[in-house]
């Protein structure tokens, strides 16, 4: 089926592109772009006033499948992507079993392309079990059908650098990334927020800054000592923002993400003991919040990415220090990043747009998005950067609902998502 979308304010900037146009979408991919456009038989979708852009790429998902499809399935969040905007997510490997040979990343693959609403990227684990002592299948994983390229541990860091080294020099072989969850177990065992006087006043046991900063810093340099591409995951810290900027200083191989959560929260909203305010790493503090601002605004950060982390209502209406650390965020990224990033001007929409599309998906070799220059595939997503609407999680199509940002007003909302040319979401405006 082919689509015309009419009237809308194309923003690609991979492309350079940022105009008024419309965009012939058919066969799967982008026609034409330009002003004035008809073709016969096309659906017709009005896109004035709204935004049209790459589809996003999310670098860190937790999709559960397989062992807690209680919690999400590949399917509902690949639903929950597509009403996000996403047309790409990389599954994380902490999954029951864990994904950690050719076997389990290509079910999850496999369970991707059945469900047909956004590409699935499954992640590798790094270790055999998570367990950070034996190498997983690596070659395997990326000779598979799944294609794997990045490889981590996350949920745990690796402790052993020993262990790090050598699963770096052996990822360098084929370009593939090692990815880190960077926490220091010794430092953060029992933690639940942010260490500090928050911590101390709330009685809660804290995770120090430093259980992030003393294992980037070891990763940087043993980026350095291999040469491999090391991505850090959901960095959360002012400190670990520095070690960044200084290791592309240098010209290491070196990327970073960083979520919504911790560019718009910080540890005040733990003094409610709401347990969806729980998540590894924490919510820090404004200091921090703000220098991960600053390092998505100058290009230090590469993406945008939710760590989207679902959990079943039962274990998150325990106590705070029992409740499982995670927030899920694939409904909410976009809004959050304009309500937090766009209107205040700390970024440009165009900058915003780069940082969830294109530079992740360049992250992950993903040449088919990011981009909706003519004759690439048709990755979409369209939506209205000025309706304001109010986070309501009982109208998300995760599975879960374990969100801080419930009963939030924000603005800047998904219309439409195309994936693959098909018409995967279209989202009513209130």
């Amino acid at each position: 089926m082919s689509y015309l979308v009419t009237g809308g304010r194309v923003i690609s900037p991979r492309d350079g592109i940022d105009e008024r146009s419309d965009v012939l979408i058919d066969g799967g991919h982008i026609e034409t772009i330009g002003q004035g456009l008809s073709a016969k038989g096309a659906e017709r979708v009005d896109a004035t006033g709204l935004i049209v852009c790459p589809g996003f790429v999310d670098l860190h998902a937790h999709l559960r499948e397989p062992g807690r499809e209680d919690e999400e399935t590949i399917a509902s969040g690949s639903d929950a992507g597509a009403a996000g905007g996403f047309t790409a997510l990389c599954a994380m490997p902490n999954t029951q079993p864990v994904a950690d040979s050719a076997s389990i990343v290509e079910k999850v693959w496999a369970l991707g392309r059945e469900a047909g609403t956004l590409q699935v990227v499954p992640a590798g684990a790094l270790s055999v079990g998570l367990e950070g002592e034996r190498m997983a299948a690596y070659g395997a994983m990326a000779t598979s059908a799944a294609r794997v390229k990045l490889f981590t541990d996350d949920g745990h860091g690796v402790q052993d650098a020993g262990f790090a080294r050598r699963a770096m020099e052996y990822l360098v072989a084929f370009d593939g990334i090692y990815a880190e969850h960077c926490e220091d177990a010794g430092l953060a065992a029992g933690g639940h927020m942010h260490e500090g006087e928050r911590s101390s006043s709330l009685g809660l046991r804290g995770v120090p800054a430093a259980a992030e900063e003393i294992m980037a810093a070891r990763d940087i340099d043993l980026c350095r000592l291999t040469g491999c591409r090391l991505h850090l995951l959901h960095i959360s810290t002012a400190r670990t923002v520095e070690l960044v900027r200084r290791a592309k200083d240098e010209g290491l191989p070196v990327t970073a993400e960083a979520t919504p959560h911790h560019f718009a929260l910080t540890d005040e909203l733990v003094e409610s003991y709401d347990p969806n305010a729980k998540v590894n790493p924490p919510l820090r503090t404004d200091e921090d919040c703000a220098a991960i601002r600053a390092g998505l605004a100058d290009g230090t950060i590469d993406a945008i990415a939710t760590d989207h982390a679902p959990h079943a209502p039962e274990e998150k209406e325990l106590d705070f220090a029992s409740a499982p650390p995670g927030m899920i965020g694939l409904e909410t990224a976009l809004a959050i990043t304009m309500t937090e990033l766009v209107q205040p001007g700390v970024l440009s929409l165009d900058a915003a747009i780069d940082l969830l599309s294109a530079r992740p998906a360049a992250i992950l070799g993903l040449d088919e998005q990011g981009s909706i220059a003519q004759g690439r595939a048709a990755n979409v997503a369209i939506f209205s950067p000025d309706e304001r609407w109010t986070v309501d999680p009982n109208a998300f199509r995760s599975k879960s609902r374990n969100t801080p940002f419930a009963g939030r007003e924000v603005v800047g909302r998904v219309r439409y998502t195309f994936f693959e040319g098909r018409l995967v979401y279209s989202g009513v405006a209130e």
